[in-house]
């Protein structure tokens, strides 16, 4: 385990440096003047001359080589230092940090939601398998596997917030607000995680050990959950990373609509405006998460399947 934590971790500010270097190449790909826009943001009502134009480049340190630029933002990276917004001129790192504590609440929210329904539905569906309540859930996980979030946002907004007057349609601060972004954020990963939990399932109660379990006269309940049910959650344990950077990525349009004051709003408005410091900034903290996250449900996997680990450790 040691030697493989070892491996991963040396391998993460590689991964880092490559994620963090092909986003700062796409950036300046674009196509427009960020200086320009700059400028007229800052004076709508003047179209600024080139000398301007010229002068906030150095301004904002466009003038050097692309490469120069990318090497001076990753030492000043490296030191805390992740640049100044183009638009707001304040630190790209303190924006981001009070951008966090409500993209976490939102994501934690929508996690918690989609295992709470996932988890039970997945096992129950699995046991009745080719029954009423099995059909009921796989048709149930197809549609939210198809449903875009974006389009379940607006129709929650309108059944909930506008036919029925239920929930808030937008803002942030009390637990009613989270309801339905939460809900829209989570029904993806929610539906993915009930068909693998029932795939895990089914292969699971078909071992020998559950058929051993069995003709010892347990009773099925005690084989499902007393047997079955770790096996069956393993490949949940592994699958919690990737949806946390679905639910991260998702949050982007999610928070938009109903303008919920985190990191997706942030990074949408930074990409309107070509703030680029906030959005190379907002890009190199997402996979520092999801990487870190990623790495912490592998290690849990290994520790949780003695067979993993040792396989693992042999290649």
């Amino acid at each position: 385990m040691g030697a493989y934590l070892i491996r991963r971790l040396v391998t993460l500010p590689l991964l880092l440096l490559g994620i963090s270097a092909a986003s700062f190449a796409l950036l300046n790909l674009a196509p427009g003047d960020p200086a320009e826009i700059v400028l007229r943001q800052r004076n709508p009502a003047q179209l600024p001359s080139q000398a301007e134009v010229s002068a906030m480049r150095i301004e904002l340190g466009l003038d050097a080589p692309l490469p120069v630029q990318y090497v001076l933002w990753v030492s000043q990276a490296l030191a805390g230092d992740m640049g100044r917004s183009y638009v707001t001129e304040q630190p790209v790192a303190g924006q981001l940090a009070s951008r966090t504590v409500p993209t976490a609440l939102l994501t934690a929210a929508a996690l918690a939601l989609a295992l709470l329904v996932a988890v039970p539905v997945g096992i129950l569906s699995a046991r009745r398998r080719g029954g009423p309540v099995d059909a009921i859930a796989r048709l149930a996980a197809l549609v939210g596997a198809a449903v875009p979030s974006y389009a379940l946002a607006y129709g929650l907004i309108i059944l909930f917030a506008v036919k029925l007057s239920w929930l808030p349609a937008l803002g942030y601060g009390s637990a009613a607000q989270v309801v339905l972004p939460a809900f829209a954020l989570s029904l993806a990963p929610m539906a993915q995680l009930m068909r693998l939990i029932r795939a895990s399932m089914l292969e699971t109660l078909g071992q020998d050990y559950i058929r051993t379990a069995r003709a010892k006269g347990l009773a099925e309940q005690t084989v499902a959950f007393r047997h079955a049910l770790r096996n069956a959650m393993l490949p949940a344990i592994g699958a919690t990373g990737v949806n946390l950077g679905y639910l991260l990525s998702g949050a982007v349009i999610v928070e938009t609509i109903f303008t919920w004051p985190g990191l997706g709003q942030l990074m949408v408005g930074a990409a309107l405006t070509r703030d680029y410091p906030v959005v190379q900034g907002f890009v190199t903290y997402i996979a520092v998460v999801v990487l870190l996250v990623n790495l912490a449900a592998d290690v849990a996997l290994r520790i949780a399947d003695p067979r993993l680990r040792f396989s693992r450790d042999r290649m």
